[in-house]
């Protein structure tokens, strides 16, 4: 497989990653006050998911256009 091609498994995988933890944190946000103390923690998975997707998509962006 070529790189984009790896690439592009890869996003397909962080996007389900990073969909998850946006669950989650949508989760939490139904259950409060219960579980509070977790937002921190559960913000930051999402935050982390979706930085490293970003960072993926940008990088498969420059690939396909160099």
């Amino acid at each position: 497989m070529s790189e984009i091609d790896d690439l592009k498994a890869e996003i397909k995988k962080l996007s389900a990653k990073a969909m998850q933890a946006k669950m989650d944190l949508h989760d939490l946000s139904e259950e409060l006050p219960i579980n509070w103390t977790n937002i921190p923690a559960v913000a930051q998975t999402a935050h982390d998911a979706f930085a490293e997707l970003e960072k993926k998509r940008a990088k498969l962006k420059s690939l396909e256009t160099a």
